[in-house]
């Protein structure tokens, strides 16, 4: 991963690692007194390091790099990710993230690539996905020159579950390393498809490659999980040969990429609009009223409650969140997430239950990014009747300055027709063009209602 720079939901680099084989060194233990012969103790101990991740390595060495950002004129690296040569003409297989600096501020920022025996080159971006978080990259100096490079393992047969696999990369700008792990299926409930790596990964290996026991990549580094051990996430190998089948012949990409994320964004929004909506609602989520809650499809729902010990207000909440988040430079956007919390006030009294009702309706911030990236939320308030059941609510826009056609949508709703109790609800939508906004905030509000 990035160094320092990863999905906030899954930098590997905010823990630390599990074992991880520096390459080039040999793991070696003094004989304590007394015990056997060395040759004796060296039949029955187990091997220190992996004959297999030892073969994996030595076989990969000449095809992996690290890719480094480095200040335009100065030389000076701001961040270091790894990579992967995929053709004998130079192709390199990365992170977007690893290379989004240069890809989107190229006034600033230069790309070289640095081999494990120290030979470095500059390297020029020709294609990115960002929907998967990767890059396709081109030696500047491949003219003339033929690269040993990794092969792309086939669909058939499939990986099982518990199957070794190698991950391999530049940890930390610490040196090439090889971290063994196994292959766990894909994740559940991710937007797109993702490989559950059992194994550590850490900031620095992004863009790596994850190699079967033949040597073939299966998946390229991409992400670990911060409150979990040996819970890392791969993007798989057919979508980086995909990007090097339709980008390998194009030109580098000049200034700053924006019109290509903004594209690629229009079409993922598009995409989770439609999905959103066709997967509907979860039936019975409250008592008294119809409240929406998604099925988990693609998203995790939890849910708390916290009776008030004191005699104020009893609250239940439950939040629903996407663990897929698109990185697209200084921040990530392409989410949904939504809530809602039911209140009781009888031990408050109408008037105390009232304010402090209101008071949680007021407290909503729909300030998300900084101003250098969004306009100022636009927002309007009414009064809607649902059958009978009257909401007040709140929608409101932010736009994106730097990706054109894309909105931040959130929408704030909460009941009026009890005096001691009632619930309110939060919807949320990154990256949504306006149409698709306005589609999503009517979905959501029409979600509300009686409960017959």
């Amino acid at each position: 991963m990035k160094r320092a720079l990863l999905r906030a939901w899954a930098c590997a680099g905010l823990l630390s690692c599990g074992a991880i084989a520096a390459w080039g060194q040999a793991a070696s233990a003094p004989v304590a007194p007394g015990a056997p012969a060395a040759a004796e103790q060296a039949a029955s101990a187990p091997p220190p390091v992996s004959q297999s991740a030892r073969r994996i390595y030595e076989e990969a060495r000449s095809e992996l790099v690290q890719i480094r950002t480095v200040l335009k004129g100065r030389a000076s690296q701001t961040s270091v990710g790894s990579g992967f040569f995929v053709s004998p003409d130079g192709h390199i297989i990365t992170n977007f993230h690893v290379v989004a600096e240069a890809a989107l501020k190229p006034e600033r920022h230069d790309l070289v690539y640095v081999t494990a025996d120290g030979r470095e080159a500059p390297v020029q971006i020709l294609q990115i996905d960002v929907l998967h978080d990767l890059a396709l990259l081109k030696a500047a100096d491949a003219k003339g020159r033929q690269f040993e490079s990794l092969s792309f393992r086939p669909d058939a047969p499939a990986l099982q579950q518990g199957d070794r696999i190698y991950s391999l990369g530049n940890p930390l700008d610490v040196g090439f390393a090889v971290t063994e792990g196994n292959y766990n299926g894909l994740v559940q409930r991710s937007f797109y498809p993702q490989i559950f790596f059992g194994g550590a990964l850490s900031a620095g290996m992004s863009g790596g490659p994850a190699l079967d026991e033949s040597g073939r990549v299966v998946g390229v580094n991409v992400a670990r999980r911060v409150d979990g051990e040996q819970v890392s996430f791969l993007v798989p190998g057919s979508f980086a040969a995909a990007l090097l089948m339709h980008g390998r012949d194009a030109t580098p990409i000049k200034g700053p990429a924006y019109a290509i994320v903004t594209e690629q964004l229009m079409q993922h929004q598009a995409t989770l609009t439609e999905r959103f909506i066709q997967q509907g609602w979860k039936p019975a989520t409250h008592p008294r009223y119809t409240v929406p809650v998604p099925s988990d499809q693609f998203m995790r729902c939890w849910g708390s409650s916290e009776p008030s010990r004191t005699g104020g207000m009893d609250v239940e909440r439950s939040d629903c969140v996407m663990d897929t988040r698109i990185f697209v430079g200084d921040f990530t956007t392409g989410s949904i997430s939504l809530r809602h919390e039911s209140y009781d006030g009888s031990k408050l009294g109408t008037l105390r239950f009232a304010a402090r009702y209101a008071l949680s309706f007021r407290n909503e911030s729909f300030v998300r990014l900084r101003a250098e990236y969004q306009t100022q939320p636009q927002c309007h308030e009414d009064f809607v009747d649902r059958n009978g059941l009257t909401l007040r609510a709140v929608v409101c826009l932010r736009a994106y300055k730097k990706l054109p056609q894309l909105y931040d949508l959130a929408v704030l709703v909460t009941s009026l027709d009890q005096n001691q109790a009632g619930v309110q609800g939060r919807f949320d939508a990154q990256g949504v063009s306006f149409p698709n906004a306005q589609k999503l905030a009517r979905h959501y509000i029409e979600a509300f209602g009686w409960r017959h």
